[in-house]
């Protein structure tokens, strides 16, 4: 016996890489199958026994490692934490699953990977759900506990909910350093967000001052703009709102009049258009554009004062070019304290701040005759008392934008509050000359719009918020006997003190903590050096990141503040390549949401799950005050509706490989269950194969790891070819992983292991390997040496299936494959494939079975084509499943085809019929049926004929397309030409 010798293109090409050894695949045997078995392998793929001995494996590793790896540099990545909220969704999968192949790749390579795990502590949205948990069960808010006891609660939660974070990405095959891992709250992340804070207050970056936030009336809290979900209100709709017993109607303007104030005694008003009238009592002044002529009169005047219904003053009109004079009457009510544009004219115009709403949302006292009143019942109070005033003029349907809180569901209130605050102008140009000087890149490429357009136009930070859950903020407010009074940053208070005497010169000082926590951004915006040991010197090791890998919509929110925090921070970027994926979708491309009923959890994709579970598993979130009752009835007749009979058990590996099937660059990514079982079936097929590879070994006498070279062996036309698919396969796996087009690869993985080698090579093989010849053993050889590369190239996104399959054939059959990339090979043999699939199509079609005794006939259209399928009639025979085959010229004289049942074409090579044996009689309507298919196809050939011409004839074509463009197109005219002819022969 001879081995099979081969060298992949990748080491041919860099020589200085070591050999891959699959070290965590492989490093000890512990089949999934019982040894006594026939075949050390089950005659099924089972998912969650393949899994079982994978991880007995890997404990066996892990006791006997001896870390012995070729050193190629280091390669490092973090894994964006998932949020303590709960289990990992499918965007959580989708993400540590490309991470994980990119990391299992650069292992192969050599690289000594440091993949950082940890979790997020997600301040509101823990808060949130930790809340509602508590109302359901115990009954009790967060006020009734108290902030200490809360805590506590919140703690626990964490705990239990962060095992089983860690529990799905370990069972999603994850191979982070786990050594490593961290949670933002930890001791070392919250000594870095006190440094990073009192740092950047030092230098005067973050002040407190009072301005506009977005406000959650329900938690209590400024919240950011990624938790603000922008809804649009085309028509008059009812909405429900937090805290309110009945829905509130949203969809609707209002126009009301203020009356000039004028000592003559003369009647003139202005009307002003609002959707919200509830806020007019904090209204500072009317707006109109300088160019409006409805309201040129007033320009010239020094002043106009119009009267306030509601309160004892009077206020201005104001001249602003800012104002739409389409919206409306073109005259808009100024209310700065709760409203972005009307803040940003207030500061123009020097007008005064008027807060209408308390923290709660409720009308403040200094309004006596609204006070205590919640403000969309205000709103109903205002609009009876202007019309009472005759001061209404109209209500009517407007389209708006909504904006609702994501996490407590209540309308965001925009509120003049006193936070803090953290200037970015300098930051973001900073981030921005990375990507301009081109030191970072952005994949895809389409988002460095989004990164320019987020930083050019880059405001303030608010990065504190009203919650009790997250890192405090490490500033004091200072006071001394005289009422001064002085903010300070400190990482204790022994230290704030010693700042704040330098500060006021005095000994005798009051210190108070702000209560306040910090944006869960700014904890996570430092993770690329605080889990590296930062602020110590010792972080400069591990620092900085060779990928950051994220989800395209938090892009700004998290990607852009890593980059702006850690070049301020540490002076170098704390990554050069960011690669962004899409959001997933169901399969009908709907985001995954509760309301939907539409949520699958990676879990119940890899065990299964019927639909009563899924159900259940509803109700659970439902009782524990994670999703409303009024959303539970929806979403238990979607998932009814969706997964009638529940999700059938696919496997990790089949969801990983699904995932990855799609590209990941674009937008949305549409997850479809059904998809992800069908790829479970892909597996097994690849299972097959390797059965009866070993089985094929077995028969012969020999093992498949006698396998290492084949030289001065003969390989037959077929061995080269699915060797040469073999090296096409590889080499654009190796491409796709730099330009991480996942979805090229597992599709180049899964065309090779299903159409190539399982469905063509391995049936050609069989009739040799049963006899036992002398080309069984190069059969099995090579089917050894390509279901060992195949699966070394499948194992980083099937890495279960692969390490189990890869314990039976050697690792380093080495395969010369640039010797088998033969074009001329492959185009023969393709034709050959595409009869035998044009044969089997009739078959099928017309229910033609083995009792049928279908025999073939293939009229060659010349004599050439005659030559190349008398090479092959052994393979067409197997191939199409027939009795018999026959190979005759087609030419005038050609009489068999008047005996055949059943005729086509079959591509430029040939024609064929389908006889069967005299029991079986054609019925007449089948007869009609195969008339109207090969009519369908020959319109279908004409036309396609047609376009062909078209572009040969056009002057432009003849002038720009090469000549080996020109020649193709010739070429598939003539081939085109013959097999119309043969078609209209055949059926005369």
């Amino acid at each position: 016996m001879q081995i099979i010798k081969v060298v992949t293109r990748n080491l041919v090409k860099n020589k200085y890489i070591c050999q891959p050894k699959l070290h965590y695949l492989t490093t000890s045997c512990w089949y999934s199958t019982a040894k006594d078995a026939e075949l050390p392998l089950a005659k099924g793929y089972q998912p969650k026994l393949v899994e079982d001995a994978y991880w007995v494996r890997q404990q066996e590793a892990k006791e006997s490692s001896t870390k012995e790896r070729c050193k190629r540099g280091s390669f490092r990545m973090l894994l964006p934490p998932p949020n303590v909220t709960g289990n990992l969704h499918l965007g959580h999968a989708l993400m540590a699953t490309v991470q994980d192949v990119i990391a299992r790749q650069h292992r192969q390579l050599g690289y000594d990977v440091e993949w950082i795990p940890g979790t997020d502590h997600a301040g509101i949205a823990t808060q949130v759900v930790v809340e509602r948990t508590l109302a359901a069960a115990k009954g009790k808010t967060r006020q009734e506990l108290g902030r200490e006891a809360f805590l506590e609660e919140v703690w626990k939660w964490k705990a239990e909910k962060n095992s089983s974070i860690v529990q799905d990405l370990r069972q999603l095959g994850c191979s982070l350093d786990w050594q490593r891992e961290y949670f933002t709250m930890d001791e070392q992340q919250s000594r870095a967000v006190n440094v990073a804070f009192e740092k950047l207050f030092d230098e005067g970056l973050i002040k407190r001052s009072n301005s506009l936030v977005n406000w959650s009336c329900a938690l209590h809290s400024a919240i950011s703009d990624i938790e603000v979900e922008n809804v649009e209100v085309n028509q008059p709709t009812e909405v429900a709102v937090p805290g309110y017993a009945h829905n509130v109607l949203f969809g609707r303007i209002y126009d009301f009049a203020y009356t000039i104030v004028d000592e003559t005694g003369k009647q003139e008003e202005i009307v002003v258009s609002t959707t919200r009238p509830e806020t007019m009592l904090g209204d500072v002044a009317v707006a109109v554009h300088p160019n409006d002529p409805r309201y040129s009169k007033y320009r010239n005047l020094d002043e106009v004062k119009l009267k306030h219904p509601f309160r004892t003053d009077s206020i201005p009109l104001v001249f602003d070019i800012a104002v739409d004079m389409e919206f409306g009457t073109g005259a808009v009510k100024i209310t700065p304290a709760h409203d972005k544009f009307d803040f940003e004219l207030a500061k123009r115009h020097q007008l005064p701040m008027r807060q209408v709403f308390s923290e709660s949302g409720k009308v403040v006292e200094a309004f006596e005759e609204f006070k205590g009143l919640p403000r969309f019942e205000a709103r109903d109070v205002i609009v009876e008392r202007l019309e009472q005033l005759e001061l209404l003029r109209e209500v009517r349907a407007h389209s708006m934008k909504l904006p609702i809180c994501s996490r407590s569901k209540d309308i965001i209130e925009q509120m003049l509050m006193p936070q803090w605050f953290l200037q970015t102008n300098s930051l973001a140009e900073a981030a921005l000359s990375e990507l301009h000087s081109g030191r970072l890149q952005i994949i895809p490429p389409n988002f460095e719009l989004e990164w320019e357009r987020w930083l050019s136009d880059c405001r303030d930070w608010c990065i504190s918020r009203q919650l009790w859950w997250g890192h405090q903020v490490p500033a004091y407010q200072a006071y001394d006997d005289e009422g001064n009074s002085c903010w300070v940053a400190a990482q204790n208070e022994e230290s704030a003190m010693e700042k704040a005497k330098q500060l006021l010169g005095s000994k005798q000082l009051k210190l108070t903590r702000d209560p306040d926590v910090l944006d869960t951004w700014f904890s996570s915006a430092l993770l690329p050096f605080s889990v590296a040991g930062w602020p110590d010197h010792r972080y400069q090791s591990a620092y900085p990141l060779d990928l950051m890998q994220t989800g395209h919509d938090i892009l700004f929110f998290w990607v852009a503040r890593m980059m702006m925090l850690g070049l301020k921070l540490t002076g170098e970027a704390p990554f050069q390549r960011v690669l962004l994926n899409g959001i997933v979708c169901d399969a009908q491309g709907r985001k995954m949401s509760k309301s939907l009923g539409n949520i699958v959890a990676p879990q119940q994709v890899v065990q299964g799950a019927s639909l009563d579970s899924l159900k259940a598993n509803l109700q659970q979130s439902c009782d524990a005050g994670i999703i409303k009752p009024a959303e539970l009835k929806t979403s238990l007749q979607s998932m009814s509706k969706m997964f009638p009979n529940g999700i059938q058990e696919c496997g990790t590996d089949a969801l990983r490989f699904t995932l990855l099937s799609h590209n990941i660059k674009h937008h949305f990514i549409n997850f479809d269950v059904n998809t992800c079982y069908t790829n479970k079936l892909f597996l097994n097929k690849i299972w097959q194969a390797m059965r009866f590879t070993l089985g094929g070994a077995q028969s012969l006498g020999i093992s498949c790891f006698d396998f290492e070279t084949m030289e001065g062996v003969q390989l037959s036309m077929w061995d080269r070819w699915i060797i040469g698919r073999l090296a096409e396969t590889l080499t654009i796996c190796s491409d796709c992983y730099n330009t991480y087009n996942f979805h090229m690869a597992t599709a180049a993985l899964k065309h090779f292991f299903y159409q190539n080698l399982c469905d063509v090579y391995l049936e050609t093989t069989k009739a040799a390997i049963k006899k036992r010849d002398g080309q069984a053993y190069v059969n099995v050889g090579t089917l050894t040496a390509c279901l060992s590369w195949g699966l070394q190239a499948l194992a980083p996104f099937t890495p279960f299936i692969a390490a189990e399959l890869l314990q039976h054939v050697p690792l380093n059959i080495e395969l010369k494959l640039s010797q088998f990339q033969d074009s001329k090979l492959e185009a023969e043999v393709s034709d050959i494939v595409n009869i035998c699939t044009s044969v089997r199509q009739v078959k099928s079609r017309n229910q033609i079975s083995k009792r049928h005794e279908p025999k073939l006939c293939l009229f060659a259209q010349n004599a050439e084509a005659e030559e190349v399928l008398q090479r092959h009639l052994e393979q067409i025979l197997v191939l199409t499943r027939c009795e018999g085959v026959e190979l005759e010229l087609l030419n005038e004289e050609s009489k068999f085809s008047k005996k055949l049942n059943f005729f086509s074409t079959a591509g430029a090579l040939c024609s064929f019929g389908i006889s069967m044996n005299d029991e079986s009689e054609v019925p007449a309507e089948k007869r009609e049926q195969m008339v109207k298919e090969n009519k369908k196809k020959l319109k279908k050939l004409v036309n396609e004929l047609q376009k062909y011409r078209l572009r040969v004839d056009n002057e432009a074509f003849q002038l720009m397309a090469d000549k080996s463009t020109q020649t193709h197109f010739q070429n598939r005219i003539k081939e085109l030409e013959a097999e119309i002819e043969s078609l209209i022969r055949l059926a005369a």
